[in-house]
């Protein structure tokens, strides 16, 4: 029987700067190297789910902890581009030259920043309900979504101290829930499709990976939201890489508006857009995300 939450290997990297990247390994190890970006505000916690549907398609997953969050020590004022660093010296931790990656939400941006800034390392990326630069042209950012996004994004374009306040009552609100009520704490981000998915085993691993990744405070989702409501530090037009976008129809947290603004700024780009499908819900197509990934050479 599949445990809500993987049984994986954690391990530390010590980058250039001193900082401290924690990581998981799950999956098949020794299968094509994947590695995760997780969403805001979670961690690298690996669902058990990811592992078993991994191992099944010969992937070796490692995720990691983003600056801030978790066991990674922070980054301060971090662009959405100075993860590529980052990855980089986690492959090579890994023993691997050129790999594969893919990410989830708030884990969106870092991994087209990867497939932008690592060039011959990067075999395919895939991106599934990623926002889109705030600065995006011809975008609306937040129209369309739901009213907790309203408000954590509103506080982000106000600057740091706003954005704090807001985000310490979020993690407290975050820290006394449980898996059942989660989804009432998420109400205005969740369409019926996406409601429907937050229960049992699902609901148990998200709420791990926030608690994992809000253990010691906001500084994560803080130097997120400000990332994303700034320029990325690379232009998504420039990717020559296969990348993978996938975004649902019915999508309160990130409005299929921004998939379609991504999809369309590079010819390398293959876009799934599922119409019937939330944000959450989107995991669904984890099985296929993989196998396109795996086709990618």
């Amino acid at each position: 029987m599949t445990s809500a939450i993987a049984e994986a290997r954690e391990f530390d990297v010590t980058l250039p700067d001193g900082r401290t990247l924690h990581a998981f390994e799950a999956g098949d190890p020794s299968g094509t190297l994947c590695i995760f970006h997780h969403g805001t505000p979670t961690s690298g916690v690996i669902s058990g789910r990811t592992a078993e549907v991994a191992a099944q398609k010969g992937i070796r997953v490692v995720s990691y902890d983003r600056a801030g969050y978790g066991g990674s020590s922070r980054n301060p004022k971090r662009r959405v581009a100075d993860v590529a660093a980052d990855i980089a010296v986690l492959a090579d931790t890994c023993g691997v030259d050129r790999f594969r990656t893919w990410g989830n939400s708030g884990g969106g941006p870092h991994v087209l920043a990867c497939a932008a800034l690592l060039g011959p390392r990067m075999i395919a990326a895939a991106s599934v309900a990623s926002v889109a630069p705030f600065d995006a042209n011809g975008l609306d950012f937040l129209a369309g979504m739901g009213q907790h996004n309203l408000n954590e994004f509103s506080a982000a374009i106000e600057g740091e101290a706003p954005l704090r306040a807001y985000l310490e009552k979020a993690r407290r609100e975050v820290l006394s829930t449980t898996p059942e009520s989660l989804h009432q704490s998420m109400e205005s981000l969740l369409p019926p499709v996406d409601r429907r998915v937050l229960t049992g085993d699902r609901a148990v691993a998200a709420l791990a990976s926030m608690t994992h990744g809000l253990r010691d405070g906001i500084d994560g989702w803080t130097d997120d939201d400000l990332a994303f409501a700034k320029p990325w530090g690379f232009d998504v037009d420039g990717i020559d890489v296969p990348v993978l976008v996938l975004q649902g129809g019915m999508d309160l947290m990130v409005p299929v508006a921004h998939g379609e603004w991504l999809a369309a700024r590079s010819d390398r780009i293959t876009s799934w857009l599922c119409p019937e499908e939330g944000h959450l819900s989107m995991d669904s197509k984890l099985a296929e995300l993989f196998e396109w990934l795996l086709e990618q050479a």
